[in-house]
């Protein structure tokens, strides 16, 4: 059987896990509106959730958000933009704003689900601070 090398594994170190499940939590109790965070893997493994509501299949979303987020690279690099930063799906019934987090070692995608009337701006200036967090913490 074909064995994955340390350096290439599909999950995180748990710190640099634990440190974006606490940042997640941050997210979850001080922004009004948001129901479900979750940190994912690029290849669509689930990696920590919190969440208020939990009617949510999280190893369905993480797959779906890894391969939403392939097919917007792909789309951004046809029209020459690069480093996207969010995604931001906004529905009658509620946001879903996907986050990349490109650190080096273990680039993930953090999945945020809120209400409609969540402060877009507030939230995204959270998931940017997460953001560089995480890259800052995996750099080190």
């Amino acid at each position: 059987m074909f064995k994955i090398p340390d350096t290439q594994q599909r999950t995180a170190p748990k710190e640099l896990i634990q440190l974006a499940k606490n940042h997640a939590n941050d997210i979850l109790t001080s922004i009004r509106g948001i129901n479900y965070v979750m940190l994912c893997s690029t290849d669509g493994l689930e990696l920590a959730a919190v969440h208020k509501k939990s009617n949510y299949n999280s190893t369905k979303l993480a797959a779906v958000s890894s391969s939403i987020l392939a097919m917007i690279s792909a789309f951004l690099n046809e029209i020459n933009l690069t480093g996207c930063q969010s995604i931001t799906f906004d529905a009658e019934n509620g946001k879903a704003i996907l986050t990349p987090i490109p650190a080096p070692h273990h680039p993930m995608i953090l999945v945020t689900l809120s209400n409609k009337d969540v402060l877009l701006g507030q939230l995204l200036y959270s998931l940017k601070q997460v953001s560089n967090a995480l890259i800052h913490a995996d750099s080190t």
